[in-house]
């Protein structure tokens, strides 16, 4: 069963705020700015975090998060994977290589999580009912109450 951050017993039940599935929604491309503006260390504590953070976020109960988690993912194993099995040929003292390498990444990455974490914010977040195991009622979502 998902663990919901922050789910409410109401009247109508167990509800999945919409304010958290916003905040679960941009937790990814968060983790992508900070990890790739401040490489060291926190690179590769992220490349391990963000496993965790795409297995709870994939399968929210709210389907956007899980879409907005993928986006981000996949640009940033993209990237990373792109850029470690090209550092295999980068010759031994080769440090000027590595920075070009991470500014190119900076360069591609920082720009579309950005526009991830704007479309984020202004899209719509409903609160959602679940029944007694956590998964979403059907056609019952209701407007996020801010």
């Amino acid at each position: 069963m998902y663990t919901l951050e922050s789910n409410e017993e109401t009247t109508l039940g167990k509800i999945a705020r919409g304010s958290s599935a916003r905040r679960a929604a941009a937790l990814m491309n968060y983790g992508n700015v900070i990890s790739i503006l401040l490489p060291f260390p926190l690179l590769i504590f992220w490349f391990g975090a963000s496993m965790l953070v795409y297995a709870m976020n994939r399968h929210h109960p709210d389907p956007k998060v899980g879409h907005y988690t993928q986006r981000a993912a996949y640009r940033f194993y993209g990237i990373t994977g792109f850029f470690v099995a090209s550092a295999t040929f980068i010759p031994g003292g080769g440090w000027v290589w590595y920075l070009i390498a991470w500014i190119l990444a900076v360069l591609i990455l920082m720009p579309w999580s950005i526009m991830d974490l704007r479309r984020i914010y202004k899209d719509e977040w409903l609160d959602i009912p679940l029944d007694d195991e956590g998964h979403p009622l059907l056609n019952t979502a209701v407007p996020l109450s801010l």
